[in-house]
């Protein structure tokens, strides 16, 4: 269940372009403004809503291509004003709906928990064999965070606990029990110690890992000094280039079927983090529609 598009949740780059037809669309823009479990800051309800007002302001090229021209549609805001369990049920039931018209959902989040909803709608349109590579500073491995398995905490421990191949970048606060978790499930991983004293931009995947991959990107991943915007931030993150050429380095590999950007919460009067998270969502575009064939 969705609601209507209104002046708080404008098209994406709508300054620019045409609300694209959503059979024709290649990215289906999906604002998820959920937030019930985040554990410091709060404010990532407000994060898709400043991503698409901030997209007005991007160019249509983006240093290599105009992702835009092969089409974006942007989706009805999900309704996050009921209880969890439905909220994640309207999470999957927008995004199945995505696939099944041809999209490639771009999911904005809200906190975390939104991509388990996320994950249950790309298995509810036939999506069954698939990864999940994610950018974060935590790992969100917990069964559960103060006592609800539907924590932001917890989303990555749901996935893994469907059976999902997971491989984690940037990490770089987590506790015991994720460690173990880790071991347990074969969760592949570079922590943020070995990625950014080193400048490594890139990443070889497993040869077991899945040829589709579901790409979810905590901006908490990448350092408070670009992204300071965020509940949670931790010192020692990805920087900008880094996080892009980490993303590359995947679509390169494999086909990206889809991205979310979570936990951007808009620090007010600093237009430059919500320009930078829409300019961000655009580039991974401009990456996914380059490398898709």
């Amino acid at each position: 269940m969705s609601v209507e598009l209104d002046e708080q949740f404008p098209i994406f780059l709508g300054s620019e372009i045409d609300q694209g037809h959503p059979q024709q669309a290649m990215f289906h823009v999906l604002p998820v403004p959920y937030e019930k479990t985040v554990s410091y800051g709060g404010g990532t309800n407000l994060g898709p809503s400043a991503i698409l007002n901030a997209s007005w302001q991007l160019e249509k090229w983006d240093g290599k291509s105009s992702p835009c021209d092969l089409g974006i549609h942007t989706c009805p805001p999900v309704d996050c004003s009921v209880a969890p369990e439905q909220v994640m049920e309207n999470i999957a039931s927008a995004t199945a709906n995505i696939i099944k018209n041809g999209g490639i959902p771009v999911i904005l989040g809200g906190e975390h928990s939104v991509t388990y909803g996320v994950i249950q709608g790309l298995k509810a349109a036939g999506i069954d064999d698939f990864g999940i590579v994610q950018i974060d500073a935590h790992c969100d491995l917990r069964h559960a965070y103060e006592g609800d398995i539907l924590s932001h905490a917890s989303v990555m421990k749901r996935a893994v606990d469907m059976g999902i191949p997971l491989y984690q970048l940037g990490i770089r606060a987590y506790c015991e029990e994720e460690k173990q978790v880790r071991e347990d499930f074969g969760v592949y991983y570079q922590d943020s110690d070995e990625l950014v004293p080193n400048n490594i931009n890139s990443i070889t995947l497993p040869d077991d890992f899945p040829e589709k991959v579901f790409f979810t990107l905590d901006v908490d991943g990448m350092d408070p000094s670009v992204f300071p915007s965020t509940g949670t931030p931790v010192p020692g993150g990805l920087s900008w280039y880094q996080t892009l050429n980490l993303f590359e380095s995947v679509a390169k590999q494999r086909q990206i079927i889809g991205f979310d950007i979570m936990e951007f919460a808009p620090i007010e009067g600093f237009h430059a983090y919500d320009f930078a998270a829409s300019l961000l969502t655009y580039k991974l575009m401009g990456i996914t529609a380059r490398h898709r064939n």
